[in-house]
């Protein structure tokens, strides 16, 4: 384990390097109807609170941030809060350190994407499981805690022995549900919009995805399933392999 100074300036540097990250300009299009016409206005904002996932360049062409730096500050309880990306950031991209909402502009094909997708906010001691970590278990756990120790390693130490600790493997690392929050999923659907019913089926096929994972065939299973079982079945399905109570 490095030293507290080592640790200090790490934090330090990270911290400096999130909050001096220069605002950039996005450009708004402002779109009006007049006397039946439609009349777009162009405008530039600035903005700190939101940015683009990629290389952030400002009016002059100049790099105002590198897709590192913009990734390590969201990463970070310091701006920006909201990051846009297209679907290079559905893959091997890891965001959960601080986020644990995910907004679809428009829903993928497939339920691996969806997956995908989803899987870069839920993710080994995401932040919802750290915040319903700290609900459940409190400071009070912390009483005994040892100087120039982990406190999370204590509070995980605290929930693996509770209930919700003990429902499966996965459970607190990745699952703990005794507290408010979870992981949160936004679809905006437009009026009239192909994905109103695509959702649905997306639903649908994720929790069978879900069931099938690691099965050879997989495609396979997934469409006997979606044919055999009833359109109102529960989206919370799971296969369970806790060996059968003695």
């Amino acid at each position: 384990e490095a030293p507290a100074t080592e640790r200090i300036d790490a934090v330090a540097r990270a911290v400096t390097e999130s909050l001096s990250m220069r605002a950039v300009g996005l450009k708004v299009d402002d779109v009006r109807v007049q006397k039946r016409r439609m009349k777009v206005d162009t405008f530039s904002i600035r903005c700190r609170f939101a940015l683009r996932f990629g290389d952030v360049r400002d009016d002059t062409d100049g790099t105002v941030a590198r897709a590192d730096s913009v990734r390590a500050a969201f990463n970070s309880p310091f701006r920006p809060f909201v990051l846009a990306s297209t679907s290079v950031g559905q893959e091997g991209l890891d965001f959960h350190t601080w986020c644990h909402s995910v907004v679809h502009w428009n829903l993928p094909s497939n339920p691996v994407d969806m997956e995908q997708r989803e899987g870069r906010v839920h993710r080994y001691k995401g932040h919802a499981v750290r915040r319903n970590v700290a609900q459940h278990i409190g400071l009070a756990a912390l009483a005994d805690w040892e100087d120039g120790g982990d406190p999370w390693a204590r509070l995980f130490q605290c929930a693996e022995a509770t209930e919700f600790g003990q429902q499966s493997d996965l459970a607190p690392w990745w699952i703990y549900e005794a507290g408010d929050a979870r992981i949160k999923r936004r679809v905006l659907l437009l009026p009239l919009s192909r994905d109103v019913g695509r959702l649905k089926r997306m639903k649908r096929q994720l929790a069978l995805y879900r069931m099938v994972f690691g099965q050879p065939r997989q495609e396979d299973l997934i469409a006997y399933l979606d044919h055999a079982l009833p359109e109102d079945a529960p989206e919370d399905w799971q296969i369970s392999l806790l060996p059968p109570p003695t």
